[in-house]
């Protein structure tokens, strides 16, 4: 069984105030995440093995951003998100 069968998936936006490295401006911005929520049920057609990894299973989040545009006008340039941790247990 495939591990993203234990898990529903959504979207959301977190607000993290960056620095941009080139004009050196602190704003912030809405970073995307997927959630990934673990189901409270085990699917029927399970075996032992996948009883084994749904216990160990947890919800989590990732980070789908991993560059940005700087909001200053004046600079505008991509930059890497640095300084978040791209996976967030819940």
């Amino acid at each position: 069984m495939d591990e993203r069968a234990f898990y529903k998936e959504s979207q959301t936006t977190k607000p993290a105030s960056l620095n941009c490295p080139y004009c050196r401006t602190s704003e912030t911005y809405q970073l995307r995440w997927l959630v990934r929520t673990k189901i409270p049920k085990l699917p029927g057609h399970a075996d032992e093995r996948d009883r084994a990894k749904f216990a160990k299973a947890a919800s989590y989040m990732v980070l789908l951003d991993d560059k940005i545009g700087c909001k200053n006008v004046r600079c505008r340039k991509q930059f890497e998100v640095s300084g978040i941790k791209t996976t967030a247990f819940l």
